[in-house]
């Protein structure tokens, strides 16, 4: 949860390949602003591979690379903005959006926040680190994380959210490259992004069982949000 906070349990994930799509269609609409072919825009290709990992039907990905590259006609203009602040018990969240209207995200993250708090630009992100974030798994059994980030190039890595799974973290920078340079490391890459690393993140055993069940239930809240692509939290694994 130090990397990025995901909505748990199965009422939660009733809906999330839906949404999963819905945000992998405004990522790829960004990221075809700079040219509808992968091969020649990194961050479009990073955006399509996830998206083909997780099964988005061809022509939903097809079809949000020509709007977002404008082979469609149609007009699509998202605005990228980071709400800073905390969540209950003082957990610093950084909450990434993707908007079309910003007189509607802005007071709905107000509403959202009240059961924390809300802060300015600069207030949450000093404590935050921004990084390439890989989850990668095994080709095969005995592939080592630590020889591969190193042979990589990547900072550091961690146990992934998924058991099996490695997280590789890397300079903003250097996404692509670490990613191209897993697979020769015997590491398939799921899912390549950039992101926020809590510096300090909190504890969960410093908080209550029902003091960790309020800031989960205000990060699933934040995260149900439609015009929320990622939230994350300073909250220790």
């Amino acid at each position: 949860m130090g990397a990025q906070w995901k909505a748990k349990g199965k009422e939660l994930a009733a809906n999330a390949k839906g949404k999963l799509f819905g945000r992998l269609a405004k990522d790829i609409m960004i990221a075809a602003r700079n040219g509808a072919d992968p091969a020649s825009n990194a961050r479009l290709r990073l955006v399509v591979e996830q998206a083909r990992k997780v099964s988005m039907p061809k022509d939903t990905l097809e079809r949000a690379i020509k709007k977002g590259a404008g082979l469609t006609g149609d007009t699509v203009h998202y605005e990228h903005v980071i709400y800073e602040g905390f969540a209950p018990h003082r957990v610093p969240v950084m909450v990434e959006c993707l908007t079309d209207n910003l007189n509607r995200t802005a007071p709905e993250m107000r509403v959202l926040f009240r059961k924390g708090q809300l802060g300015t630009s600069g207030s949450v992100s000093w404590d935050f680190d921004h990084v390439g974030m890989i989850e990668a798994e095994p080709t095969a059994a005995g592939a080592d994380p630590e020889l591969a980030a190193i042979e990589a190039g990547a900072q550091d890595f961690e146990p992934g959210d998924e058991e099996g799974t490695t997280m590789f973290l890397t300079d903003a920078s250097d996404l692509d490259i670490v990613s191209r340079a897993l697979p020769a490391q015997g590491f398939t890459v799921l899912s390549a992004k950039l992101g926020y690393k809590a510096k300090n993140p909190v504890d969960p055993a410093s908080l209550s069982a029902a003091d960790l069940e309020e800031v989960e239930a205000f990060l699933a809240a934040i995260d149900a949000n439609d015009d929320v692509q990622n939230v994350f939290a300073g909250l220790g694994g």
